[in-house]
């Protein structure tokens, strides 16, 4: 999704910042920074620079043995539509087109064969009907798309994780500070659309990280990672990467009872891809650059990826929701939800009511578009 506008929300911001704790009456939790995230949080490393004018929107990242492999969000230009292949220095190698017109593509990610995924899944305006998956089998010169059907709204969401048998789960973006988990209840066909199941929410940490998007950014849900073992994932907000052990597999468990470490990822111009590096130990970011000032090109962070839990973090406070799925259904088996302690709902609706009060000022001046 593309912001265009006025970035630096200011003072409104923290008023509205300030009026959501008084309508909620809820410290938001804390969890453990990674070292260096604390206090004046360092600018991640350069690693190159994608000069490619095609990628401009790039707003989903998955790092290769050889490379990268971006897209970008509902480019309005056919000739940005694409599956791009990066080499390690930001080339790109190859371009994959949609046999028909993606919706609003948001993130990606590689199964366990080289089959790469990508995220159909955003929806500003939450009117879609349907969400989809590409997936581009090894060697395959085009993507299928795979339907899905949300069992109670349309939601936005710009994030997606695969589990360990390369079943997917949407992350919505969220905005009160708590975001939804969705997985399909069958297996995915190309000539039907498949039911989501809710499996999970999760409460995001409170953080102060600098960003253009001030608390509101703070509080979404951009961009999924997995670590190339499989225990660790990232989800990843306009600020910060909040890192989860997924020491079982149970990558649902891991979210919804687990406590994520903080990569603080300070001023990124508009962050919303997140990659882990292939030996795991970096989280590899990437921004949109069509609002930047003209000659600026999205360039690839390196960040260190943080360390393990100590026993000083704090306890879990996300909540796992009751499971929809059916004995049996794919959806079951990703669940294995326990259950944590419950931040109240009274702060996701408190945010939201601040969000409200402020929001005739604050959105007047910020103009979305996918």
């Amino acid at each position: 999704m593309r912001v265009r506008g006025r970035l630096s929300w200011g003072r409104r911001a923290r008023v509205g910042a300030a009026l959501a704790a008084l309508l909620t009456g809820v410290v938001p939790p804390t969890v453990m920074l990674t070292p260096g995230a604390a206090g004046a949080a360092a600018a991640g490393a350069t690693v190159c620079e994608i000069r490619d004018d095609r990628l401009s929107e790039i707003s989903g990242m998955v790092a290769t043995d050889d490379g990268y492999v971006v897209v970008n969000d509902g480019a309005d230009n056919e000739a940005r539509r694409r599956i791009f292949f990066l080499d390690d220095r930001c080339a790109v190698r190859r371009a994959v087109s949609y046999p028909s017109r993606p919706r609003d593509t948001e993130d990606l990610a590689v199964g366990r064969d080289g089959t790469v995924w990508v995220a159909d899944i955003g929806d500003n305006d939450r009117t879609r009907e349907t969400i989809g998956l590409w997936r581009l089998a090894p060697g395959a010169d085009q993507p299928v798309l795979y339907r899905m059907t949300y069992p109670d709204r349309p939601h936005d969401a710009e994030a997606m994780l695969l589990d360990a048998a390369d079943r997917p789960l949407i992350i919505t973006k969220g905005g009160s500070g708590t975001v939804f988990l969705y997985a399909p209840t069958t297996a995915l066909k190309a000539d039907a659309a498949t039911p989501l199941a809710l499996v999970g929410q999760v409460a995001l940490p409170s953080t102060t990280t600098s960003n253009p998007y001030s608390f509101v950014g703070r509080s979404v849900i951009t961009g999924g990672a997995t670590a190339p073992d499989g225990r660790r994932v990232a989800l990843r907000s306009y600020a910060d990467a909040f890192e989860y052990d997924v020491p079982d597999g149970d990558l649902v468990a891991a979210l919804t009872t687990g406590t994520p470490r903080i990569v603080a990822l300070p001023d990124e111009p508009q962050g919303e891809s997140i990659t882990y590096s292939r030996d795991g130990r970096s989280l590899l970011t990437v921004s949109e650059s069509a609002s930047q000032p003209p000659g600026t090109r999205p360039t690839i962070l390196r960040y260190p990826a943080s360390a393990a839990p100590t026993p000083q973090a704090a306890e879990s406070t996300t909540a796992a929701a009751p499971s929809t799925s059916t004995p049996g259904s794919p959806t079951a088996q990703v669940a294995g939800i326990g259950v944590g302690r419950v931040w109240p709902l009274a702060a996701g609706a408190g945010t939201l009511l601040a969000l409200v009060a402020v929001g005739g000022v604050l959105w007047r001046r910020h103009t979305l578009r996918r």
